[in-house]
């Protein structure tokens, strides 16, 4: 483990190695090399890319003591020694995340005293789970200071491997998992920390961290935040929608918020205005049905009525009257769906009308003795379907 080049030079962007055998891995391709400075996932830090000699490097991970390099390609067309070079993009990003993660971690316990349980490292942005319910924002901002300071201090980020039993020699953040090939990463004066991941050689190469937000998990407050390049790449994607959002409401961009609050306001206030408007109109739809209503029954079909208006109108039916049945079917698009309702006095159960009609619309429904709705396929009409409701009272 020690030889390996991505522990010896983390910064190693291009290496030679001989091919000691290559093989399949269910369909996929993959060469193991003599050495490597391509990453596996692990620890949570995703694997590198990047290509040996022309074949592609999708993927690479360790199996038992081997790493595999999962390639795109003809693996018989290696040479016996090949060049492997890295995405760098790719792997500075995740060494820049994954010490920012070491870093954040070690603020949150030097100031709160609040251990980190678990990391991941995603594409987009990078989380931490702390060991607590509730980090408040004042919390966030001097953790977040902190660790902007550690950055700036241009720390050295040292590796060091040692025995199980030169552990007490170091105040470890956390307990190592691993009795063998122990490697610390270490910002003197600051973190000690077991971890197989791969680090900058000093705390500025990560640039900065931007804390993004919180979230609860249980009894855990999920943190997610992302560091160098990311930052820029965050505040790039926000400048831009908040310049959109501040075109849109002809504003400038410091008053956007102000601006949209107040519009979201107005739109609330109309949609009420609107469905009280709506419902005067169900209302009066729901005399003009029961005023000409045969025999205490209201049955009337809808074109691309939703089943919800159906809901309302049918409830206004049945509320003007005690002895009223209401059977409604709309024709939705690719769908029948259909209400029944009874008012007070009325004995006969609704439930039996939709028990009777799902069957020939091949349908689903729900409801009680007292109110039904429900929808199907289109095996009949609108019209013939409210026939057989009638049948069914």
């Amino acid at each position: 483990m020690k030889e390996l080049f991505y522990y010896q030079d983390s910064m190693m962007k291009q290496f030679r190695a001989k091919v000691i055998r290559t093989g399949i891995n269910g369909e996929r391709p993959y060469v193991v090399l003599s050495n490597t400075a391509f990453y596996p996932t692990g620890g949570g830090q995703p694997h590198d890319t990047g290509f040996i000699e022309n074949l592609r490097v999708i993927d690479v991970e360790k199996i038992d003591d081997e790493i595999h390099h999962y390639i795109e390609g003809n693996i018989n067309s290696l040479k016996e020694e090949v060049v492997g070079v890295l995405d760098w993009e790719r792997r500075f990003d995740h060494m820049q995340q994954h010490c920012g993660q070491h870093i954040l971690t070690a603020a949150f316990v030097e100031l709160m005293d609040i251990p980190t349980v678990s990391f991941h490292l995603g594409s987009e942005l990078v989380t931490i789970d702390l060991a607590t319910e509730q980090v408040t924002d004042e919390q966030l901002a001097l953790v977040e200071k902190r660790a902007n300071e550690i950055i700036l201090e241009n720390r050295p980020v040292e590796t060091k491997w040692i025995t199980k039993e030169e552990i007490p020699n170091y105040p470890l953040r956390k307990d190592v998992s691993v009795d063998e090939d122990i490697r610390l990463v270490i910002i003197p004066d600051y973190d000690y920390n077991g971890c197989g991941g791969t680090h900058p050689t000093s705390t500025g190469q990560v640039n900065a961290i931007k804390i993004l937000g919180t979230e609860k998990m249980k009894k855990n407050t999920r943190v997610s935040f992302v560091c160098g390049n990311r930052v820029l790449k965050q505040l790039a994607m926000r400048k831009n929608v908040l310049s959109d959002v501040a075109r849109q409401l002809s504003v400038p961009e410091e008053t956007a918020a102000t601006a949209l609050k107040k519009v979201l306001n107005e739109v609330k206030a109309t949609e009420k205005a609107l469905e009280d408007a709506q419902n005067h109109l169900i209302e009066y739809e729901a005399k003009e049905l029961v005023a000409n209503r045969t025999n205490n029954i209201v049955a009337c079909t809808f074109e691309n009525r939703t089943v919800q208006t159906l809901q309302k109108l049918g409830r206004a039916v049945v509320s003007q009257h005690s002895e009223l049945i209401c059977l409604f079917v709309a024709n939705n698009e690719d769908k029948l769906q259909f209400i029944a309702a009874r008012g007070v006095n009325v004995k006969k159960s609704m439930k039996e009308i939709s028990t009777a009609i799902l069957p020939l619309i091949n349908g689903k429904g729900g409801g009680n003795d007292t109110f039904v709705q429900g929808g199907g396929e289109k095996s009949i009409s609108a019209q013939d379907l409210l026939e057989e409701m009638k049948k069914n009272i």
